[in-house]
């Protein structure tokens, strides 16, 4: 068997319970509940593989994952394995006893999401009162216990217009880092995106703050932008491209190459509690899958951009198309880049329906992303 070049990171999704109910979240619509997630002891051994394998990085996700009581011991694994730790949290559970204990015990970075820069709209979008005060008062812990902070500011129709405040609460906050991305449409976000997606001009006043925001911000806080993959001319290469350097385990065990690879109905996961990691890296059918350039359909294959996006998205070719092996959408040479663009532009020319939250009640039946997008002639689905 070929040996891999390692994965250079581990995401590391320890449950998918949450306080808050974001309609946008990247958690598949078929929630694990807390009765299937892996233990402690599964833990630590999936850390300390993942460590033997080569990863570097750890990122504690969810999901919630200061709702793990066990947080502290993953923690102190990781830094025990020489893994760079970082929390991605909603940060309404993080207390100051909390904070302190985890960077005592090795945690290197927290990265906390905000959904608005106004109290009002920010505990609206997320579904938890109070939410937007117990995120600014748990940053200024971050930030008072000496942690570096990141500000995943995560932006669509509803908050889009107050992006150049919410620039200005995470230079307040004292942020190393912001990451401004625009709602990527996979698990909860493409059930309500037609409640989240932008219109142009929004995208184009959002795209112009940032770049004047990035010129006053030099050399004091670095601005990441993701922009929505609907208006683009040109696929991302997602996740470095599928297999090659990310891999990530959910609640219950499962090894993924993306976040929102679930999304793929037609693929089987293996699970870290019947094989090693390395061993699923290195050879699992699903990874295999789309891995390299072998793989790709024209126009991708004979592309020069082949092994710099490596073909962009395989969860949105499946959510639009109904086939994970077909051209990104988002690629201006997919035959059905057209139709992408095409619903970007009905649904944010609509006004906004009602939020479909994110919470065990609220799983459909039939996930949207189980079929593919048609769009008649007159441009109804």
């Amino acid at each position: 068997m070929t040996r891999r070049d390692p994965p250079l990171a581990l995401l590391a999704e320890v449950t998918h319970r949450c306080p808050l109910q974001c309609p946008y979240c990247s958690n598949p619509v078929a929630l694990e509940r807390a009765a299937g997630e892996l233990g402690t002891d599964d833990w630590c051994r999936v850390i300390a593989e993942a460590a033997d394998l080569g990863v570097m990085q750890i990122h504690f996700s969810g999901g919630e994952p200061l709702a793990r009581k066990d947080l502290e011991t993953m923690v102190e694994q990781a830094a025990k394995c020489g893994l760079y730790s970082n929390l991605i949290t909603s940060a309404v559970l993080l207390t100051e006893e909390r904070m302190n204990r985890l960077r005592d015990l090795g945690l290197d970075h927290v990265q906390i999401s905000f959904q608005d820069s106004a109290a009002a709209s920010g505990d609206r979008i997320g579904g938890y009162r109070g939410g937007h005060a117990k995120k600014l008062g748990a940053a200024r812990l971050v930030r008072a216990a000496g942690l570096p902070l990141t500000l995943n500011l995560v932006v669509h129709r509803q908050n889009l217009d107050n992006l150049e405040a919410m620039l200005g609460m995470a230079e307040a906050l004292d942020a190393h880092r912001v990451e401004v991305a625009h709602v990527q449409y996979y698990g909860w976000a493409y059930e309500n995106r037609a409640a989240l997606l932008p219109n142009r001009a929004q995208l184009d006043r959002a795209t112009a703050t940032v770049e004047a925001a990035r010129e006053r911000l030099k050399g004091r806080v670095v601005i990441d932008y993701v922009v929505p993959d609907y208006y683009a001319r040109r696929p991302k290469a997602c996740m470095g491209g599928w297999g090659r350097r990310f891999l990530n385990v959910s609640p219950s065990g499962k090894v993924l190459p993306c976040h929102a690879a679930e999304t793929i109905t037609d693929l089987e996961f293996e699970s870290v509690t019947a094989r090693s990691l390395a061993e699923i890296w290195e050879s699992s059918p699903a990874f295999e899958r789309f891995r390299g350039t072998e793989w790709m359909p024209e126009p991708c294959r004979s592309c020069d951009r082949r092994e710099l996006d490596w073909g962009g998205c395989r969860c949105q070719a499946f959510a639009i198309t109904g086939d994970a092996a077909q051209t990104d959408p988002a690629c201006g040479l997919s035959p059905h880049h057209d139709l992408m663009l095409s619903l970007a532009a009905r649904e944010s020319g609509r006004g906004p329906p009602d939020f479909v939250y994110r919470n065990y009640g609220n799983i459909p039946e039939t996930p949207a992303t189980a079929r593919p997008e048609v769009l008649l002639p007159d441009g109804s689905e």
